[in-house]
């Protein structure tokens, strides 16, 4: 099979069911934002030292559930052969991934510049992504119906990966450099 296939030539894509759209379609920029929050988890875990095996399963974890909405966004509601449903028990286990990471980390008080380790600026790099993803994907339910949980999914995730950020600093010893305020 050839990767290229010359159908995307004109500007235009094919969804799942075969229906053709404009590349900049809200719904291919909602999953096309989705899968380029799935590479950066995987930047993530490729720079994940292997002490952090439990973080490394939950990214894998992660992008396999991001694979599935970007699946699920690149159809048109009501087109797919075999539907396929949301489970919010998924906001659930990143709530409690945080939790977890919390109980570990020292309480926040003022906002901190991104960085640090490079496996947590990466996380904080995802954490953008995550939100524009969000972003996109508000966009599309304006014009058309998403699945309930999708988008306070993606809105945990950019918690989760936050809080992972820092996680991942504190156990590699990577000091969290604060915002100051400037002296104006």
């Amino acid at each position: 099979m050839r990767i290229y296939t010359k159908t995307g030539d004109r500007g235009q894509t094919g969804l799942i069911g075969g229906q053709r759209v404009p590349k900049d379609d809200p719904r291919v920029e909602a999953y096309g934002t989705l899968d380029e929050l799935t590479a950066a988890l995987g930047v993530v875990r490729a720079f994940l030292p292997v002490d952090l095996a439990s973080s490394h399963e939950v990214l894998a974890h992660i992008q396999r559930v991001l694979f599935d909405l970007g699946s699920e966004l690149a159809s048109l509601p009501g087109t797919r052969k075999v539907p396929w449903v949301f489970d919010p028990a998924e906001i659930d286990k990143l709530e409690r991934a945080i939790d977890e990471m919390e109980t570990q980390l020292e309480p926040l008080k003022q906002f901190i510049l991104p960085g640090g380790h490079p496996a947590g600026a990466l996380a904080h790099l995802a954490r953008t992504v995550a939100r524009r993803a969000e972003r996109t994907i508000v966009t599309l339910a304006a014009g058309s119906e998403v699945q309930p949980g999708i988008l306070a999914y993606i809105n945990r995730l950019s918690d989760f990966l936050f809080v992972l950020s820092r996680f991942v600093n504190a156990r590699l010893g990577a000091a969290e450099e604060l915002v100051r305020a400037s002296d104006g």
